[in-house]
């Protein structure tokens, strides 16, 4: 089958290689004028991990490897830690920070020569029996099959397939940058919760750190001039190492992200167009599933496409038949992952009550061996693949 992707970001490019892999002729259209290389770390659980390495994927030596997720109160008082290591024994995959580049280069470098056409943003697309034509905003024409809209929160597929609008604003954005570590926080990834506000940090390897800050936020709200100050206002009193991350920081190191959040519709497609990732399901990056769920995605489609029927039954059924398959093999789960994201980021109400920090010496009294089989009955719930 012919494909078009639209989209060369992480998901984007990880259904182009499993696509190339089971033979498909697929071509990623990119509106940008090389990969886009920015963006942080990311943070990618037993799953994310454990379809990466089915796609073919070597993670090892890049990013830092995780044994221990840290969950802290603003002061800094331990509320429970999770034991990674032993869902790596139980998943056979172990999660892992990475920079975001580092995994763009490698998806990309396992794709064909020529596969990804820059310059290339979509602009229009017709569908009908035959097939899927796309028009780039350069004016350039492509024909397919199938066209994969993986373009993001402001995916221009999803506007055109099924006439939505971009994802809505939450009220909450993140504060986030990957810069030289100023101390080596090792395999464990922490998690500082406040009633009104989180900070994270995590190492990426290399000796760069991973941090993010999170708070109330409107798009009416005019942008701080000078974001460290402002981070260390809002953050004075909190327990360390806060105040010594931000005191590594200068304003050219920090870069706002607005928390989005998509209606996960009930089919994810229409004619000869399908989505997946932020294009289907944008969620705040609360827990860090947004990528992981986009993995799932790929798995969940490139596995759809391989059970459709023999290629020479008549295409236009044929994908009919994947998008329906896919969708529902899909939807539960990443509305499900979307819908733990916005209600463990809500800054009012049950959560300003539930991390008042009496309430969160409680929560710190359960058993840490405990913690662990929560935490993979959580993955377990979001997943297809482990």
């Amino acid at each position: 089958m012919r494909v078009l992707v639209a989209g060369a970001g992480i998901s984007g490019l990880a259904v182009a290689r499993g696509l190339v892999a089971d033979g498909h002729e697929v071509v990623v259209l990119e509106g940008a004028d090389g990969l886009r290389l920015g963006g942080g770390a990311i943070t990618l659980w037993c799953n994310g991990t454990a379809i990466l390495g089915d796609l073919g994927v070597d993670l090892a030596g890049t990013g830092q490897r995780l044994s221990t997720l840290s969950l802290r109160t603003a002061r800094g008082r331990r509320i429970t830690e999770v034991d990674l290591e032993s869902l790596t024994a139980r998943f056979g995959s172990a999660p892992r920070v990475i920079p975001r580049g580092s995994l763009i280069k490698l998806l990309a470098a396992g794709l064909p020569d020529g596969s990804v056409r820059f310059g290339a943003r979509v602009r229009d697309l017709e569908t009908d029996r035959d097939g899927v034509r796309v028009r780039t905003a350069t004016g350039a024409e492509y024909e397919a099959d199938l066209l994969v809209g993986a373009d993001g929160v402001r995916s221009r597929v999803r506007a055109l397939a099924l006439g939505d609008g971009p994802a809505a604003t939450t009220g909450l954005a993140i504060w986030q940058g990957l810069t030289p570590a100023p101390f080596d926080p090792g395999p464990t990834t922490t998690l500082m919760i406040g009633r009104q506000a989180d900070a994270g940090f995590m190492s990426a390897g290399d000796g760069l750190m991973q941090w993010f800050f999170e708070l109330p936020w409107s798009p009416a709200d005019p942008p701080a001039r000078k974001p460290v100050e402002m981070l260390r206002r809002r953050f004075a009193g909190w327990g360390a190492p806060v105040a010594r991350v931000l005191d590594s920081l200068s304003d050219g190191d920090v870069e706002l992200f607005p928390h989005t959040r998509h209606r996960v519709p009930r089919r994810w497609g229409a004619g000869r167009c399908v989505l997946l990732g932020d294009a289907v399901h944008a969620m705040p990056p609360v827990g860090a599933h947004g990528t992981n769920q986009a993995l799932e995605d790929v798995a969940a489609l490139t596995a759809c496409l391989r059970a459709a029927p023999a290629p020479d039954a008549v295409v236009d059924t044929v994908v009919d038949t994947v998008v329906d398959a896919y969708s529902a093999r899909r939807r539960r789960r990443a509305a499900r992952a979307s819908a733990v994201a916005a209600n463990t980021l809500a800054a009012s109400g049950p959560r300003a009550l539930m991390q008042s920090e009496p309430v969160m010496r409680l929560m710190a009294a359960v058993p840490p061996r405990l913690a662990a089989p929560g935490f993979a009955g959580l993955l377990r719930a979001l997943s297809d693949r482990i």
